[in-house]
């Protein structure tokens, strides 16, 4: 028989017993059930958290074997937010998880963000409209954003509360074309572009046909910081990265790399970086 306090035992001593309690009680927002989004909500469910909103509206598909972790033969097809659903409930029964199997929209916003203490960004990469619209409703609302995108083989990660930089300024969307606001977006993810030196086959990235190479070690790195910085937060302990700094671990490169853009989108290092990456996307560098 379950018992939540049996199940999640092993978490003590790295937290007490009311931060535990903390935890059971707090409810999380996770906006795509796919790569990182589905590592998250189980690495969430294990850390002992009993509340999510769980949004997406895919499904399973063979070619999501390689990182998602609801991915399986017997899931192809299946909407992915109710596997994921399924899989946190098998972790924690008592788990209350709203699901929003049409995605996150302007009309289902508010509902998505109820009662959420921390919103944690799983949208696809090339999701930017959406994204900027959660965005900018978390911070409205006051609600700490915490993203960290699969690089290569590495991590990167960015946190949106309460003494950040706010994310428009820090990515700088307003007045760019969609190209551009996807070249800001991963510069402004991933600063250093460590993951640039490995990339075998840069054809396999198309901004146009929006489709990127993923790993699956990369999604597992990014749910081991999301997981911890969820923790920080919500315990009010621990130092916590903001925008406009932030962290990229890579594996591949043996780095880590502590990224500071005063400024934001303004610095003139973020400038050049963006000028670097449309050039290489243009075929011309």
């Amino acid at each position: 028989m379950f018992n939540y306090n049996d199940a999640f035992s092993r978490n003590i001593g790295w937290v007490t017993d009311s931060e535990q309690e903390c935890l059971k009680n707090a409810r999380v927002a996770i906006a795509g059930a796919g790569g990182v989004g589905s590592v998250h909500a189980l690495t969430l469910a294990r850390l002992g958290i009993g509340n999510f909103n769980l949004a997406d509206f895919d499904e399973f598909d063979v070619h999501n074997f390689n990182r998602q972790a609801g991915a399986f033969m017997s899931t192809v097809g299946r909407p992915k937010v109710q596997v994921m659903g399924a899989m946190v409930r098998d972790i924690n029964p008592e788990a209350d998880i709203k699901l929003f199997e049409e995605g996150v929209t302007a009309e289902n916003l508010e509902n998505f963000l109820a009662g959420v203490d921390i919103y944690v960004d799983s949208l696809d990469f090339f999701a930017l409209e959406a994204r900027k619209m959660l965005f900018a409703e978390c911070e409205k609302q006051g609600i700490p954003i915490v993203t960290v995108a699969p690089l290569g083989m590495g991590a990167a990660m960015l946190v949106f509360m309460e003494g950040s930089m706010g994310f428009q300024e820090y990515f700088g969307f307003e007045g760019q074309s969609e190209e551009d606001q996807l070249i800001s977006f991963l510069v402004g993810l991933s600063p250093s572009l460590p993951q640039r030196s490995y990339l075998v086959d840069p054809t396999r990235v198309d901004f146009h046909a929006q489709k990127g190479p993923s790993t699956g070690m990369a999604v597992q790195l990014c749910s081991g910081l999301a997981g911890t910085t969820v923790l920080k937060i919500l315990l009010n302990r621990g130092e916590v990265v903001k925008a406009p700094r932030g962290l990229h671990f890579d594996a591949y490169k043996n780095s880590l790399s502590k990224t500071w853009r005063p400024l934001g989108s303004k610095n003139p290092i973020q400038w050049l970086a963006r000028k670097v990456v449309k050039m290489k996307i243009s075929g011309q560098g």
